[in-house]
């Protein structure tokens, strides 16, 4: 007597309407910790988004959780905007400058900092997502370099450095009237990393392993 084979169940697809708030949930918390920090109460969160309390705990069980989904997103939508930049031009520089501009309008300098204050940066969901936007980046650095675009003596670190003092001021510090001078002053940073370099940087150029000290 042959003893059957159990079926395997595949784990239900979340309903679109559920993924759609998990959606608004995200796009909220990503304003909120913007103009607010990231210690804002989480029923503020849920108010915005226009969701009950118990979809965004059961989304996300804690505010680390949270947080962490945030990041991840808009770093993913950053790299996202470079890649599709290279695709329809072909040009290392201009897609260097698409994830410059686009990480300056997710304000990922606000952002960023939240990850060492308030959860492990060594999550796998994190460091994926780094690992693909500096993987992405140094391939950009490297291409921009060999076609004489960019200058030599930079590295993935003086981009992202330069974009994050440029690009947003630090979370709910309230200064939204510099938004206005952001796109300009970070493309005359921009334009001042395209080679030939006409003065000699002082001190070394700035690696991962220096962001990451």
């Amino acid at each position: 007597m042959q003893t059957a084979t159990p079926l395997t169940r595949k784990a239900p697809r979340p309903r679109a309407d559920a993924l759609r708030n998990r959606e608004r949930i995200v796009t909220a918390a990503r304003e909120m910790f913007v103009e607010f920090g990231c210690e804002v109460p989480l029923d503020d969160v849920a108010r915005r988004a226009g969701v009950g309390n118990a979809t965004v705990y059961r989304n996300f069980p804690d505010r680390d959780a949270l947080v962490r989904e945030v990041v991840c997103s808009v770093m993913d939508r950053t790299v996202r905007a470079a890649e599709q930049a290279l695709s329809e031009t072909g040009d290392a520089f201009e897609a260097l400058e698409r994830f410059a501009h686009t990480a300056a309008d997710e304000r990922i300098s606000a952002l960023c900092p939240m990850i060492s204050s308030t959860f492990d940066q060594h999550h796998p969901d994190l460091e994926d997502a780094r690992r693909r936007a500096e993987s992405l980046v140094a391939q950009l650095m490297d291409r921009a370099k060999a076609a004489g675009q960019l200058r030599t003596d930079v590295e993935y670190g003086d981009l992202m450095v330069g974009v994050a003092q440029l690009s947003r001021p630090p979370a709910g510090a309230g200064c939204d009237n510099a938004d206005r001078f952001v796109h300009r002053h970070l493309q005359l940073f921009l334009d001042g990393m395209r080679a030939p370099a006409r003065t000699t940087l002082p001190g070394s150029a700035v690696t991962v392993e220096d962001l990451r000290r």
